[in-house]
């Protein structure tokens, strides 16, 4: 049986408008336990910001999160996937473009994501990838704690 990304993928992707501070989308990450959100004008895609690009655009070059808008991180016109496509195209996108994460859109609008651990955990249910998406995080820290 061919697998869709619509079976894999996490539904109601979490978007924010491209002037969101970075400390605030910073917070909603944290509180919601996501690794990455998508930056949106209303039902337009414009961009994907992950927990990475706030580490290496805004923290490591000192810049002010308070005042950085979310719109100047994020990667801009992200390599997208339909929830009708083949799980395993979500695959070689991720393979080609090197990304963990790929926005599904459905005529333009986004209605998920769908993430290397999404796959993971329902392609390979016995694999440590898939055992670690599936963890909650430890009490009081983050999602990638250790």
């Amino acid at each position: 049986m061919v697998q869709l990304v619509y079976d894999v993928m996490t539904p109601g992707a979490t978007t924010v408008e491209p002037g969101a501070s970075v400390a605030e989308v910073a917070r909603l990450m944290r509180d919601q336990d996501l690794g990455g959100v998508l930056v949106a004008d209303g039902d337009r895609l414009l961009g994907l910001v992950t927990d990475r690009d706030i580490a290496l655009r805004v923290v490591a070059d000192a810049g002010d999160p308070r005042i950085i808008d979310v719109g100047s991180i994020c990667t801009p016109d992200p390599v997208c996937v339909g929830p009708d496509e083949e799980a395993s195209a979500a695959v070689a996108l991720m393979r080609r473009h090197a990304v963990r994460r790929l926005p599904v859109v459905q005529d333009g609008r986004p209605v998920g994501m769908v993430s290397l651990g999404d796959l993971a955990a329902n392609r390979d249910p016995n694999s440590a990838l898939a055992d670690i998406s599936r963890a909650a995080p430890s009490p009081g820290r983050g999602p990638s704690a250790t």
